[in-house]
């Protein structure tokens, strides 16, 4: 079975992995002249790896793991120190750190808490930990309701101390998902909350030892390419060209340059484009479809990346780190976190800049000045007197992954279309996971498997009329 898939990201490209590996032979076009989507990087002009963003991986990542597993380059991850760290605005320069002992979950989160005295009282983690209760005993079917609060209500509703919401939650909400908490729906910290409790290494974090276009994308190609896949990039995808019954009859792509438009056929047809692309190539046939209709109620966050390369060593932290600050979210040193961009004698710092809403039309350079206002805070003895800053380079992303404001769950779509030839993938489809690299190869997944199911449907439809009736249940949220 021959499969296009609209998309080079995490979702296009492990849904082209799982399809082969069920024996089907996907195409993978990619509009971009390179793959990854929101985890793409590029050289500039002084070869160095440019990245859309500061990309953390956790234990809590079981698909993501599974895959690197699978294409064996689990050694790709640069595991940190079981820790979370966080700077203390009001002691410029010094952090505080929950370290995760290794003991059962979820113990040694536990564990982490008490020991920090740095940011909460013992009476705000009693009550931290009482209003929590409810997430961890009821489970995920309680945090799925909650999608109709926004973080800080649902704070608020358990009696949570405010402190707990600006020393924790904030910096949490920023890093998941680039929102704060009285905008982020409520079920989205808890679900990650969740997986942090009960697993042992679930909040652990690795750093891919270099840019994720060739230590992770490329793997993904080979292995595809090898058992008779395409992938291809400059391939931006045109019109999705219907037949009268409404299925997908072609992708009518756009011709390089001076090339012609040409056709893609195929037996199905997945858009694995963001949200927010898939909604301006909707065909005008669909848009009345209660399926397609929900899409309208999602749409990207957006998100600024700063990379900074500095003279000297601003740190020999080796670890991601929350900010705490009003304008950034996490940041990380990645001369020292990532083994390509390991410098001895200079910092790199990747940073996210995040509620992003107000800055995405500023100017790189009122960016990169407010940037370096915040770092002064966080390195008071090197900025902005010692190190001088080398190189600076911003990354605009206008839509992001789906803002994920109350409310949106039940929006969120399976995979599976009404349109039989055509099915979705992508971190916003609904899978159990938020919207992240995580989410994204589960939702790739979850769209092979309903490929797989609808074809293994089709062909017992097919079946003369002696054979047994087959029955077959596609994947999704609930079941994954």
């Amino acid at each position: 079975m021959r499969v296009a898939i609209a998309g080079g990201g995490l979702a296009g490209l492990s849904c082209a992995k799982y399809l082969v590996d069920q024996g089907h032979t996907p195409i993978v076009l990619e509009r971009a002249s390179v793959l990854g989507g929101l985890v793409a990087a590029w050289k500039d002009e002084d070869g160095d790896w440019v990245e859309t963003g500061l990309h953390a991986f956790f234990g809590a990542y079981p698909n993501m793991l599974q895959l690197l597993k699978e294409l064996d380059i689990e050694d790709r991850l640069q595991w940190k120190k079981h820790a979370l760290i966080f700077n203390q605005p009001e002691k410029p320069g010094v952090l505080s750190r929950f370290d995760v002992p290794d003991l059962p979950s979820p113990i040694n989160v536990i564990i982490s808490i008490l020991r920090n005295n740095d940011m909460l009282s013992w009476e705000q983690k009693i009550r931290f930990a009482i209003g929590l209760l409810p997430a961890i005993v009821r489970g995920q079917k309680y945090v799925e309701d909650m999608d109709r609060y926004s973080l800080l209500e649902w704070l608020q509703k358990q009696g949570i101390d405010d402190r707990v919401n600006s020393d924790i939650f904030i910096a949490a909400s920023k890093a998941l998902t680039f929102i704060n908490p009285d905008e982020v729906s409520a079920t989205i910290p808890l679900t990650a909350l969740n997986r942090f409790l009960q697993e042992r290494y679930g909040s652990k974090i690795a750093f891919l030892d270099g840019a994720p276009p060739e230590r992770l994308c490329q793997p993904i190609v080979d292995y595809v390419t090898e058992r008779g896949g395409e992938v291809l990039v400059n391939a931006p995808l045109k019109k999705i060209v219907l037949n009268e019954d409404g299925s997908v009859n072609h992708f009518l792509m756009k011709g390089s340059a001076d090339a012609e438009e040409y056709t893609i056929t195929a037996d199905a047809y997945v858009s694995a484009m963001s949200v927010d692309a898939m909604k301006l190539m909707m065909p005008d046939e669909w848009k009345a479809k209660p399926y397609f209709q929900q899409l309208q109620e999602l749409e990207g966050v957006p998100v600024i990346s700063i990379q900074l390369w500095f003279d000297r060593k601003l740190s020999d932290v080796d670890h991601l780190l929350f900010s705490r600050s009003p304008l950034l979210s996490v940041y990380a040193d990645m001369s020292n976190a990532c083994r390509e961009y390991s410098d001895p004698d200079k910092s790199m710092l990747e940073l996210v800049l995040a509620p992003a809403e107000d800055w995405i039309s500023r100017s790189e350079e009122d960016i990169i000045e407010a940037t370096l206002g915040e770092l002064a805070k966080l390195f008071p003895d090197e900025i902005p007197d010692q190190a001088k800053v080398l190189k600076a380079r911003v990354v605009k992303t206008p839509r992001s992954v789906y803002k994920a404001i109350p409310g949106r769950q039940q929006f969120r779509p399976v995979q599976t279309t009404p349109i039989s030839n055509f099915f979705l993938s992508g971190s916003y489809t609904m899978q159990r996971y938020l919207g992240s690299m995580e989410g994204a190869v589960l939702s790739g997944k979850l769209t092979a498997q309903a490929i797989n199911s609808a074809k293994a449907l089709s062909s017992s439809n097919n079946a003369s009329v002696t054979s047994k009736p087959v029955s077959q249940s596609i994947p999704n949220a609930a079941t994954a």
